[in-house]
């Protein structure tokens, strides 16, 4: 996406603005994984809203973001201005 990668504060803004107006879709992996770790994506959309952004990787073309809470991560790719993508979550095992 134009603009990327966005540093974390950037990034976080933007899935803020996305979960109030916009578009989560949930890839396939990210729902097999959320399940496999007994998540769901009521839990990812809290990571999402109150987890800490990590600065972007380059995977496949694409920018990606980790956002964090101490138990959990879920991985994310914007898609456009008004869309994101869920790549794939885990529990963070202690």
């Amino acid at each position: 996406m134009k603009g990327e990668p966005f540093a974390p504060p950037a990034a976080k803004k933007r899935i803020l603005a996305i979960l109030a107006s916009g578009s989560v879709a949930f890839s396939k992996h990210a729902e097999e994984e959320l399940e496999k770790d007994g998540m769901n994506m009521v839990d990812a959309s809290n990571i999402l809203r109150g987890g800490v952004v990590e600065p972007g990787e380059l995977e496949r073309g694409s920018y990606r973001y980790r956002v964090r809470t101490p138990r959990m991560c879920v991985v994310v790719a914007f898609r456009s201005e008004t869309e994101l993508r869920v790549v794939t979550a885990w529990r963070i095992k202690p």
